[in-house]
């Protein structure tokens, strides 16, 4: 008895260590417990008398990526929105984790026009990607990348998600797996798209 039961636990193990779809399980309930939030501060700098938000760094980042259908978009095009973008690849089990959130997020944005959500799978792999997103029953905006993406916000780490303001600064930088269906996200979300 005791020895079967090792067996199962270790069989358990095995798979979320090795099966991206059980480890993204595991890793799910744990951000329905309240694990894996992203630490959202704006880079801020007090200027004078007034209390509004400045980005202290100031960039532009030269990249262009492509939808499934071949349109191609840049980070130049989007300036005026806000860009939630998220960097995954589909065997990726924290990756797969925190999609139904970032979808979820996406629900509540789709249809403000100065937001862009950008899901760049990092491998380029457009019949994976496409087949992922509709086996997962998901309708995020993938994009796969139409040359190097900028170390300055990915250093290489999946997942990585980036959120840009309105001119195209970084405003926020997650490397790993994040929650962002709370609405503490919202609330960011919404004080970035405020800024001038």
């Amino acid at each position: 008895m005791r020895k079967s039961l090792n067996i199962m636990l270790i069989g358990l193990a095995m798979s979320v260590i090795f099966v991206p779809e059980a480890k993204a399980y595991v890793q799910q309930g744990l951000m329905k417990l309240g694990f894996f939030q992203p630490k959202l501060e704006l880079p801020k700098e007090i200027t004078g008398n007034t209390e509004e938000p400045k980005l202290v760094k100031e960039s532009n980042f030269q990249m262009s990526f492509v939808d499934s259908k071949g349109k191609t978009l840049s980070l130049a095009e989007l300036e005026g929105k806000v860009v939630f973008m998220n960097i995954w690849a589909t065997w990726c089990g924290p990756c797969i984790a925190e999609m139904p959130s970032i979808q979820k997020l996406y629900d509540k944005f789709k249809d403000k026009k100065d937001v862009a959500f950008v899901i760049l799978e990092a491998e380029s792999n457009k019949d994976k990607a496409v087949k992922f997103m509709a086996n997962k029953n998901l309708d995020l905006p993938v994009y796969f990348p139409n040359g190097a993406i900028p170390t300055d916000f990915f250093r290489g780490s999946l997942p990585t998600t980036v959120i840009f303001d309105k001119n195209g600064n970084v405003a926020h930088i997650t490397e790993g797996m994040a929650d962002y269906s709370g609405d503490d996200i919202v609330d960011f979300l919404n004080e970035v798209r405020a800024m001038k």
